[in-house]
This record gives structure tokens, sequence and C-alpha cells, in this order.
């Protein structure tokens, strides 16, 4: 999400887009049996779910880029499209997977362990920090953000920036509901409601500026550890889930409001 902020778009597709990720993989976990061995089994299970989270998030890029349509209307579609489509495919029913001694035991026991999950976090902001702050990509990502027409006339690549940055959104939405899937034995269509709300709000928090062009991975880190402090208090206390959405709708605009530019009087 901070990438796709940072080109001055938004992508309101995450929440199902974990959802389609997650009963995709647990679909192919309970229906793909193997002899052979599991480890290659559930490697190639991941492997597909990732490539069907970037492949569907370089789409949306794509239309953005080249249909000209706004990033909040193609990812509004994404939203409601990726549900249906992950509702279509387990006919709106929870697919049940870890239980026993099969191959989806071994995917949950293995995946949903804290050490996994901490590493993978860890190895992903890393990774992306050194992409944004050190490469030619993060640089074009931050043109793009801070004036698209002149990164246009600037020779940049303005189209395939955009694509490969929703497909890195896809991408990683894909480890997330992987890991969904693993920690909760279930892979359910109806899941993720709403995180792209946590999701952009970790962000905001953060730092990065919702015009684009300005933020950072680190920023970004910090927004999610404030948020999620802030989600544990409210769970702790038992606050109802709605009220805690509403806190972070308001958590959003005021971070927005403190990024605006103020004028002199």
């Amino acid at each position: 999400m901070t990438f796709v902020i940072l080109t001055g778009g938004i992508d309101l597709s995450v929440g199902s887009m974990l959802a389609l990720s997650s009963t995709f993989a647990a679909k192919l976990l309970m229906q793909w049996t193997t002899t052979g061995d599991w480890t290659v089994h559930i490697a190639i299970i991941i492997m597909l779910t990732l490539m069907m989270a970037s492949t569907l998030g370089a789409l949306m890029g794509f239309a953005i880029s080249k249909l000209k349509v706004q990033p909040f209307i193609i990812t509004l579609a994404g939203m409601i499209g990726l549900r249906g489509f992950a509702r279509f495919l387990t006919d709106n029913a929870n697919i049940d997977i870890g239980f026993g001694k099969d191959i989806t035991a071994a995917f949950s026991d293995s995946i949903s362990q804290k050490p996994v999950v901490m590493l993978t976090f860890a190895l992903l902001a890393v990774a992306f920090f050194v992409i944004l702050s050190r490469t030619v990509f993060g640089l074009q990502v931050r043109s793009i953000g801070d004036n698209p027409t002149a990164s246009r006339y600037a020779g940049l690549p303005v189209t395939r920036t955009i694509v490969i940055t929703y497909a890195i959104s896809g991408f990683l939405v894909g480890i997330a509901g992987i890991l969904h899937a693993a920690q909760n034995h279930q892979g359910n269509p109806n899941d993720g409601v709403s995180y792209e709300l946590d999701a952009i709000a970790a962000v905001v928090i953060g730092g990065t500026n919702m015009s684009g062009g300005k933020g950072s991975i680190f920023g970004t880190i910090v927004g999610v550890f404030i948020l999620g402090v802030i989600t544990n208090m409210f769970r702790l206390k038992g606050v109802d889930i709605n009220v805690e959405m509403m806190c972070k709708a308001i958590i959003i605009v005021f971070a927005v409001w403190l990024q605006m530019p103020r004028v002199k009087r």
C-alpha cells in the first residue's frame, strides 16, 4: 500500500484479495491431492497463489494506467469483483484446513508459526525499504506520485511502473492471504472485510502523503505498530468492532489533515 499511495493511487481491493488468496490456497490444498513430497506440493500451491494475486494486481494497474480511470474506481471494482470471485470458488462456504495429519495440517503447522510470520514481515520490510530508497524503480515511484505529467514528459516508464506497483501490492496481499489461511485453519471468502482500511491507516499514520510522492517504508512500519497498539487496546477493553472501525476512519482523516500544507495568514 505504501508503494501504491506513493504513486498517487489507492488500492481498495486488498481485503477482498486476501480473502481470494486464502480461499484459493485452501481450495488447492483440499482438492489437489498428491502422493509425492508434501514440501514440494505446498511450495507449488504457494507459488500459484502468489502468481494469481500478482496477475490480478497487475491487471488493475494496467487498467488504471491505460484506461485512465481513477485508481479509486478500478480498485473499488476489484474489491467487489474479487470478493465475488472468492465466494464463487467456494460456493460461499468456508474451506476448513489444517486438521489431522494430512498436507493441510503440514501447511498450517509450518506456516502459521510466529517466527515464520515475524521473519516474513521483517524480510519484506527490509527488501522493500531497499527497493524504495536505493533503486531506480523506487525513484520512479516517487517521481510519478510527485508529478505524473512531468514524469511522462521526462520519459519515465509510467505505465510499466504503475503496473509493477499494483502487481507488488497483489503479491504481498497474496503472502498475507497464505499466512491468514494457515493461521485461521481455513479459507473464508468473507474474511478481510475492512482490511484495506487498516492498510491505508497504517501507511497514512506513518507519514506517507495521500497525494503521492512522499513517504517511507520505515514510516509505514511505525504506523503498523501504532495501529497494532490501538487495535490491541480496543480488543482488550472489549470495544465493539464497529466502534473500532469508526475510530480508525477518524484517525485516517486526522492523519491526512495533518499532512495538508498550512497557509500562513
